[in-house]
């Protein structure tokens, strides 16, 4: 049976994050099954998800949005298929009807589950994003965000206009890599296993992990600009794409709502400094994440009402250059 995010709780009312299914590499080595060539490969988003705005955060600050095509789905899940009830990400049928989401003009797809069906008739996994598309081939290459961010970080520097970006340099990844763990666990994820908790205890042992995490971040943001130090790296990026949307979404529709994002000090002026890197900003559309979270998720919000605010400004100045970079 057809499966999303919603469905993913176990008999004790938690949630349960299932694992990627498609794991190739693209790779510098023109050898390779997946070489990194310009113009082969289409990454397909959604403005409203975390992980694929991973993604095109790093097309964006790397500079690959010229080498790489990409294109968003509707914010707003709908039918993927007429044989069945399965709800999940499609695209529009015009570049008009949704600003910032357009048709699959690559293969004519209604959905992202006919992709996978392309790529793997037999699939029976999660229709997610981000895709990394392989046009020659016609396939999914990646659909795990953490590995198409490091493909990006290395793999196409020889395309890129911001080769020199590293940001998962070596002297920093067993750092990252430590902090990429706990931060997955108490907030990236976090948010969701408080948001599609179905029974009181684990809503209360997910929103106590939030908490501690973020308090963790708070403290460590006193001392230095980013998480890993000086430098900017992977793990703001991963970071960054949660924070975004702590107060306009999670705190309401995933009921994290013992203290905003904007009462953390230091976590807040960090969010505006990511926001403000360049390229960040054109990343970040806030409609399709309002409409998204509270128009798909039916079990928790049955009358799919949006809230106004709070509407926050994060090009509004911050403090964060009191740490040398």
């Amino acid at each position: 049976m057809a499966r999303s995010a919603v469905d993913e709780t176990s008999d004790s009312g938690a949630f349960q994050r299932t694992a990627s299914t498609f794991r190739n590499f693209v790779s510098r080595d023109s050898n390779s099954q997946f070489p990194a060539e310009p113009g082969r490969y289409h990454l397909y988003i959604s403005y409203a998800c975390p992980w694929a705005s991973r993604c095109i955060s790093y097309l964006k600050i790397k500079g690959l949005d010229d080498a790489i095509s990409f294109s968003s789905v509707k914010p707003i899940w709908g039918r993927t298929k007429e044989t069945d009830e399965h709800m999940g990400w499609v695209f529009p049928d015009s570049d008009s009807e949704v600003q910032g989401a357009e048709p699959d003009h690559l293969n004519g797809a209604k959905s992202v589950r006919e992709l996978y069906e392309i790529a793997s008739p037999n699939y029976t996994g999660k229709y997610t994003v981000p895709v990394l598309w392989d046009k020659k081939l016609k396939t999914v290459v990646n659909n795990e965000s953490a590995e198409i961010i490091r493909m990006f970080n290395t793999e196409f520097n020889h395309i890129a206009r911001n080769p020199d970006l590293d940001l998962y340099p070596s002297h920093l990844q067993a750092e990252i890599d430590e902090a990429n763990e706990w931060i997955y666990s108490g907030i990236n994820n976090g948010v969701y296993r408080c948001g599609f908790a179905k029974k009181q205890e684990p809503y209360e042992e997910a929103v106590q992990q939030v908490y501690e995490a973020l308090e963790r971040c708070e403290e460590i943001l006193r001392k230095q600009r980013y998480i890993c130090g000086n430098t900017l790296t992977e793990t703001d990026i991963r970071l960054f794409v949660t924070l975004i949307r702590f107060d306009e979404v999670y705190a309401v529709h995933f009921k994290c709502n013992k203290k905003l994002l904007r009462e953390y000090p230091n976590l807040f002026s960090y969010t505006k400094d990511i926001f403000q890197v360049p390229g960040m900003s054109s990343t970040v559309n806030i409609n399709h994440i309002k409409q998204h979270y509270y128009g798909s998720h039916p079990s928790i919000n049955p009358f799919g009402i949006i809230p106004q605010g709070p509407n926050i400004n994060y090009s509004s100045p911050h403090d964060r250059h009191r740490f040398p970079k």
